[in-house]
């Protein structure tokens, strides 16, 4: 046959370009930031973020931020309600139904002139709507000792470590060095039965040092 009829493909090689010596490596890095994107707030994802995502059910007005997959595995797992009782899930279900609209308590102050006759002579009046008296709790979130709120994330990882909302930055350091440990198949003569654990480990520690917890 003659080669001006033989086959030959438009799309011989491709490739991709490596870097030019001096060039830096962020300019050919397909995941590397553009300039006023920041970084997914998942640990370990160097993606840029793109949707938000509440902290926590107490804070609502401060947000993750993550891409769009990650977005995606913590919004599956986002449960509004998780320990709440059914009185405190009826509450808040009830507020739904004037929109969340701020309102005014009709309650006295529990020094007002009421409040102070209804303690000296329990039996002069009912109050069954306690609106001399306290109210009803709210369900507030417990800061730790140096007064930040933990997000839904940095909660979860200090459970994975087996520590408490008020582990101090000693504390998690010494548990994660504990864990990958005990979790390690090098420490348990190759017994790979606790790896799930081990990763879960890793992955928590990751959460809190990228929180600046640990």
């Amino acid at each position: 046959m003659s080669g001006a009829f033989q086959y030959r493909p438009r799309l011989i090689d491709i490739r991709v370009r490596p870097p030019k010596e001096g060039e830096k490596e962020a300019e050919t890095d397909v995941n590397a930031l553009k300039p006023g994107e920041r970084a997914c707030d998942h640990a370990g994802c160097r993606t840029a973020a793109t949707a938000r995502a509440p902290k926590s059910r107490q804070m609502m007005n401060e947000h993750y931020w993550f891409c769009q997959p990650h977005a995606a595995e913590y919004n599956k797992q986002w449960n509004f309600f998780a320990g709440m009782s059914d009185a405190q899930v009826a509450e808040v279900q009830a507020s739904r139904l004037t929109g969340e609209r701020p309102t005014w308590s009709m309650k006295a102050s529990n020094r007002s002139r009421e409040a102070q006759a209804g303690t000296r002579d329990p039996g002069a009046f009912v109050d069954p709507f306690s609106l001399f008296g306290s109210g009803t709790s709210q369900v507030q979130a417990k800061p730790r000792a140096d007064g930040r709120l933990l997000g839904k994330m940095e909660r979860g990882a200090l459970a994975d470590l087996d520590l408490d909302d008020t582990a101090e930055p000693k504390d998690i350091k010494k548990r994660y060095h504990e864990l990958l440990k005990r979790c390690h198949p090098d420490s348990n003569g190759g017994d790979r039965s606790a790896e799930h654990k081990l990763q879960r480990v890793i992955q928590a520690w990751k959460t809190l040092k990228k929180a600046k917890l640990a």
